[in-house]
Parts: C-alpha cells; structure tokens; sequence
C-alpha cells in the first residue's frame, strides 16, 4: 500500500492527513498523538473512524494540523482520517463511517462582526431618551 492522503476542515483549523500500513502510531506536527492532545476525549475523538472500522493498529498516520483551536483540530483530523480510511477500501469502510457521521463537513463557521455593533449579532443598550 502506498501512501494515502487525505484533507480535513472544521472551523478554521485544517488537518493533512498521510496514511500507511503500520502499527498504529499517530503523529501530529512531530509530536505523539498523547503529547499533542492532552485531554482524553479530544484523542477519542480522534480515534474515533478507527475505533468504528476496527483498524486501530493497522495504520501509520502522519498529520500536519494547523490553524483554529484545539477541539476545530481534533475534529477536521477525525474528517481527514474518516476519508483516508475511504480512500483505502471505500466498499468496506464507507457505509460505516457514513451511518456515524464522520464524512459529513460540519460548515458552521464564526460568523463576521458588522459595522457599527460590538458583534455579530449584540446590540448597543437602547436609551429612549
């Protein structure tokens, strides 16, 4: 098997995803899956396409992450290995990530501060006189 790569966003954090036979190591940015993210649930969110398609020894995943915050990460590295794993053997591991959701670009997004407001939506105190 070749390398196999693949691209996740959520937020604006963005997740480069480069896939090989292995045993099942993860690297993020140079550092270890258990370095780089510190709290459990954001590396079970990680692990998550694995855990479902039950190949969590089976591969080697090197990752570039950059941009957003740590959980917008956690979430387009688990969309970008949801698609490497498709990439690999879409009849076997497509229907299951798809029923869980993991395909799906959440596109919520911050959205903009207008002009003239103090945010997106807030308004200055009204004063009727």
């Amino acid at each position: 098997m070749e390398v196999i790569n693949a691209l996740g966003r959520r937020k604006s954090a963005v997740a480069r995803v480069y896939v090989t036979k292995g045993k099942g190591n993860i690297v993020i940015n140079s550092k270890p899956l258990e370095e780089y993210f510190r709290e459990e649930i954001l590396r079970f969110i990680v692990r998550q396409p694995l855990m479902v398609t039950d190949t969590l020894s089976q591969f080697d995943i090197k990752v570039n992450l950059d941009g957003g915050g740590i959980k917008g990460q956690a979430e387009a590295l688990r969309l970008a290995i949801a698609r490497a794993l498709c990439e690999v053997d879409k009849e076997a591991y497509r229907p299951v990530l798809k029923s869980n959701g993991f395909l799906t670009r959440d596109a919520r997004r911050v959205e903009r501060k207008k002009p003239g407001r103090p945010g997106a939506r807030k308004r200055f105190q009204f004063s009727k006189r």
